[in-house]
């Protein structure tokens, strides 16, 4: 399913925070959105998954208007791993994987049953099923709340941040994933190596606009990251994959 954004922007206390953003993420793509802290992707990210509303464009999927949806079919449809998520009652790691399953009509328990323990196993939470969830460590969390997103089955994952609180073998594990399932997905990230090595494309955003457009390797220039992120990169090959990584310093 393809993913657009159309002249997206977002109005806040009479500031615009988002400004005429214009993005898309082909068919089966994994597509990031980096840029500094304060640039505008949660921001937008959250226009994407509908817990707001931007003051001017749409947001389709394949066509559709995504928040002219009901909640039940855009659900169908997209699933989001916000930056921070809480819960105020300590439902167990299974029930919480569980509500991922909550828009599909068609469902059985034991077809969800099916469904969730795949998804836990592929983000290696399945030990975890009868525990508590607010027991867990941060890491363990995010990874209980990935399972439920895979769990609900959309054609679109949205994700701030889903690297947040783990450590280095499950961010790979978990981006890697991402990008086997052949899902649309669309990814704020801070760490512009995993962005680089595991997005097809990235959108830079500084101040609310897209600055820049392309593949990684087009994209993480030395010029472009002095400007937007203040800081020295210098674009090495990965010895295996060959995919751009960078060695960062200081500006003079």
């Amino acid at each position: 399913m393809r993913l657009d954004l159309d002249a997206v922007t977002v109005e806040a206390a009479g500031a615009r925070i988002v400004d005429d953003i214009r993005l898309s993420v082909p068919d089966g793509r994994f597509v990031g959105l980096v840029g500094p802290n304060g640039s505008g992707k949660s921001t937008l990210l959250r226009c994407v998954y509908r817990a707001l509303r931007p003051a001017a464009g749409t947001i389709r999927a394949d066509g559709d208007d995504l928040h002219a949806l009901p909640p039940r079919a855009a659900a169908r449809v997209l699933a989001a791993l916000p930056q921070e998520s809480s819960a105020e009652f300590d439902f167990t790691v299974a029930e919480v994987v569980a509500m991922g399953r909550l828009p599909h009509r068609d469902r059985t328990a034991r077809s969800d049953a099916e469904i969730c323990a795949r998804a836990m196993d592929s983000t290696g939470v399945a030990h975890l099923a009868g525990r508590g969830f607010l027991a867990l460590s941060g890491g363990e969390r995010q990874r209980v709340l990935i399972a439920r997103a895979l769990a609900q089955q959309p054609r679109v994952l949205v994700l701030d941040e889903p690297t947040n609180h783990l450590d280095i073998a499950h961010q790979l594990e978990i981006l890697s994933l991402v990008r086997r399932s052949g899902t649309t997905a669309l990814a704020a990230l801070h760490d512009l190596n995993l962005a680089a090595a595991h997005c097809d494309l990235l959108y830079v955003i500084a101040d609310g606009r897209i600055v820049a457009t392309g593949t990684p390797h087009e994209v993480l220039r030395p010029a472009l990251l002095a400007e937007v992120f203040g800081v020295h990169g210098h674009p090495v090959r990965h010895p295996v994959t060959g995919t751009v990584q960078l060695l960062f310093d200081l500006l003079p």
